[in-house]
């Protein structure tokens, strides 16, 4: 069987809503379907029951359960007009998709961060998708399984979805896509909205870890990588690392390695010959 037939992305795209829009259909929708809301606010089907759905909620569909999805201005607040919903939608389907649904239970709806590489695995499946003529018709499937893992990694990452294990893992994902930069614990806080004290408090309580300490693991192991395989000098490595000085980084790095980076920069070169 080839790839495409086993994980098929059979239509995906981006829909930005201004005006009301209905839709329903009570036996399902007949494939795997994924909805990532991006912008604004909408009510959908989940478990049963007509539930807000808000930026950052991903839905995940089964080919046999009821969808029905409602945009209107009841969604914005009583007397407001205002119409606005944005999101990403792949249906898809396949042996793969398959197998890979019934590997373990998933929830209708998860909470995620609208980090970039998220957001480019939905853009790159959809610009697939438009593509008229496409010499190379297994890449959208090759998205689609990452997409899915992408997922799966979510879940195993997200095992509750309580607002304040959200807001401890926003503050991961900040410091994981900002770590190469310098920043301090009050550019973390704001980031999402709260204080430093309730940062720092919320990221111990899920990770048993501080910010600051958890920052250091990511730059250091992201030195470690570029001292490997990088042409850059240790100086530069340092500072594309995020570190604000070279005497702080070569004090912390043997600290953590056993070795200055410059010991571990030739021996690791030497078992790369």
């Amino acid at each position: 069987m080839s790839v495409e037939q086993s994980c098929q992305v059979l239509t995906a795209g981006f829909s930005f809503h201004r005006k009301p829009y209905y839709f329903s259909q009570p036996e399902g929708v007949k494939n795997y379907l994924f909805r990532l809301q991006t912008d604004g606010r909408c009510r959908a089907r989940v478990d049963d029951q007509m539930t807000f759905i808000e930026s950052g909620d991903l839905l995940l569909f089964h080919p046999t359960e009821p969808y029905e999805l409602k945009i209107d201005n009841e969604e914005n607040g009583a007397g407001n007009s205002l119409v606005e919903s944005g999101d990403y939608h792949i249906f898809f389907t396949g042996d793969w998709a398959d197998e890979w649904w019934h590997k373990k239970k998933r929830p209708t709806r998860i909470k995620v961060e609208l980090t970039e590489s998220l957001l480019s695995l939905f853009r790159q499946i959809v610009l697939e998708q438009r593509r008229i003529a496409n010499p190379f018709p297994e890449i959208p499937s090759y998205y689609m399984r990452i997409l899915c893992l992408e997922i799966d990694r979510l879940l195993s990452e997200h095992p509750t979805t309580t607002q304040t294990s959200y807001l401890a893992y926003q503050i991961k994902n900040y410091i994981v896509e900002n770590a190469s930069t310098l920043f301090k614990l009050e550019d973390v806080a704001s980031s999402i909205g709260i204080s430093v004290s309730r940062a720092v408090h919320l990221f111990k309580e899920a990770f048993d870890t501080s910010i600051m300490q958890y920052t250091l693991d990511i730059r250091l192991n992201m030195a470690r990588e570029r001292i490997i395989f990088s042409p850059m000098s240790l100086e530069h490595v340092a500072e594309s690392s995020g570190f604000n000085s070279y005497t702080y980084f070569h004090r912390v790095f043997k600290a953590r390695f056993g070795m200055s980076p410059r010991e571990f920069r030739s021996i690791h070169r030497e078992q790369l010959l």
